[in-house]
């Protein structure tokens, strides 16, 4: 009869263990969905937060940033259809030609991310945050003090975007900072006005690759779905602080929590620790 008992408690426990390791991986899932819709609809960079986040809950390095780039997809192309409006040719590159050289990267990058094996991603990626990080920094000064020296071609820039392009589908941080650089190079209008193009682009580079991750089965559903939700709400309300919060405030702020997931990750990878 004790024996019975006991056996019981243990299965009790043990389920009840589970239910809340559950539980918790939703909090964790859904909070960093919301913080990255947020963060994107303010500054961008909301990556840094989803891919950490489901890499936490158990989800191997690469499946994650597949994973990652489906849920952040609703937010990205809410915002696109908002800048239709301004969409045209850059400098004197088309849209077309670069939405093709872009797509055509983005498949690039995606194969390249399925073929590397989780545990050389897991070295990469540090590197990887940290470029992002580095063009969420200085990108634009860079991008502006390299428009007062030089111009280039319209070829050479669609060279550059495809090699973006191949970025994007492999990772994707910060590569919307990193166009508005490149295209400054040959187009002297103010770099807002080129947001329109440039947030169409990245969301269909996006789609192409999402689309690369799903068939190949390298999504992890479940919790993309709840980070799918998360996200867009997180984009809505993100959009609406946006109007309010000082810029200066939102961009120390996003620095801030992208340098410490950086370093995390260097820690990780390096150092020999995990989540």
């Amino acid at each position: 009869m004790a024996e019975g008992w006991w056996r019981k408690a243990e299965l009790w426990g043990a389920r009840t263990a589970d239910t809340l390791r559950r539980m918790n991986s939703f909090l964790l899932i859904s909070g960093a969905g919301f913080l990255a819709g947020v963060m994107n609809a303010l500054a961008g960079g909301g990556s840094f937060v989803s891919l950490p986040a489901l890499v936490a809950v158990g989800v191997p390095s690469v499946q994650a940033n597949a994973s990652s780039t489906v849920a952040l997809l609703p937010g990205a192309a809410v915002s696109a259809w908002a800048y239709r409006d301004g969409l045209g040719p850059v400098g004197e590159a088309s849209l077309k030609s670069l939405l093709i050289v872009t797509l055509l990267g983005s498949a690039v990058g995606a194969l390249l991310l399925l073929w590397t094996p989780t545990r050389v991603f897991d070295f990469v990626l540090p590197w990887l945050l940290l470029l992002a990080i580095l063009a969420l920094t200085f990108g634009r000064r860079l991008g502006e003090a390299l428009r007062r020296r030089w111009r280039i071609r319209p070829s050479a820039v669609l060279g550059v975007q495809f090699g973006l392009g191949i970025y994007s589908g492999y990772f994707g941080g910060a590569v919307g900072i990193m166009m508005m650089a490149v295209w400054g190079l040959l187009d002297n209008r103010e770099l807002k006005t080129l947001n329109a193009p440039r947030t169409l682009l990245v969301t269909l580079a996006n789609c192409l690759a999402a689309a690369a991750f799903a068939t190949a089965g390298a999504v992890h559903w479940p919790e993309t779905i709840i980070m799918l939700a998360a996200s867009a709400a997180g984009g809505y309300c993100g959009a609406q602080v946006g109007r309010r919060a000082p810029s200066h405030i939102v961009r120390a702020g996003t620095l801030t929590l992208t340098a410490g997931i950086t370093l995390a990750f260097f820690v990780r990878s390096y150092l020999g620790t995990g989540y």
